[in-house]
């Protein structure tokens, strides 16, 4: 079985909340230094430091004016807060989750494309609980107006959507898979698809080491999908770089646009 992405995890800078809630920290510790230094008068008032204002994450790659239109923060089951980045409006909502060689902005181009296509695109930030923060940015959506919610996911990323399709309920519209490994850390989506009833779309390329057979038997597996439909292209690329070919992706845009329309 499959177990390891193809790439590691790079180390991660601290996202927008680890850095909101060292700031909020700081304010703590600088207004009880301000209480403790009243002098003798006994009224002598303190005056807590002005909270800092609170900035949009922008992941590296945002823009001002996109961090602040489109970073979101919303809970998951786990206790942690889940970060993404939300483009696009409608009823329909991807789930985009990305790669343990990347984060959020490997999909912001794409979801930015996507949002102008007509989609409400919700890219998230994995912080390690990937089926647990795939399941929040459903509830999130939903919660958004979305009547429909279709995931795609990238390699490790495509693992969690498999994994969180099976206990997602409503049941979501339609997964993506692309290059999606059996299993990582600790989801194996093995058991799962065999008992997904939504369409899915399984794509990996021939030259990519392992993840071919991978898409291979999980497509085998996946025997109540209401569509079943597995495409291995040519070439070494891998998750979402094989969107990089424009017809790969085009096969990928009609999936979505057939269950998401």
């Amino acid at each position: 079985m499959l177990t390891a992405d193809r790439s590691f995890a790079r180390p991660r800078p601290r996202t927008g909340a680890q850095v909101r809630a060292v700031a909020a920290a700081g304010v703590a510790v600088s207004f009880l230094l301000l209480a403790g230094c009243g002098g003798g008068g006994g009224d002598a008032k303190a005056t807590a430091a002005p909270a800092p204002s609170a900035t949009a994450d922008d992941f590296g790659c945002l823009s001002p004016e996109q961090a602040k239109a489109g970073s979101v923060t919303f809970p998951s089951s786990s206790g942690q807060d889940v970060e993404a980045f939300v483009t696009g409006s409608g009823h329909t909502a991807l789930v985009l989750t990305h790669q343990a060689d990347g984060d959020v902005c490997q999909w912001v181009p794409h979801a930015m494309e996507l949002g102008q296509d007509g989609y409400r695109a919700i890219a998230v930030d994995s912080a390690g609980d990937d089926v647990a923060e795939v399941t929040a940015a459903v509830i999130y959506a939903r919660a958004k107006g979305a009547t429909k919610v279709l995931l795609v996911g990238a390699s490790k990323g495509a693992t969690a959507v498999l994994s969180a399709a099976g206990s997602i309920t409503p049941p979501v519209d339609a997964v993506v898979s692309l290059s999606a490994p059996s299993a990582y850390g600790s989801m194996d989506s093995g058991p799962v698809v065999p008992k997904l009833t939504m369409p899915v779309f399984y794509m990996a390329s021939d030259l990519d080491g392992e993840f071919a057979d991978a898409a291979r038997q999980l497509s085998k597996a996946t025997k109540k999908a209401k569509e079943n439909d597995l495409t291995i292209v040519d070439g070494p690329n891998h998750g979402v770089s094989m969107l990089n070919d424009e017809a790969n992706y085009t096969k990928v845009k009609a999936f979505l646009k057939k269950y998401g329309s």
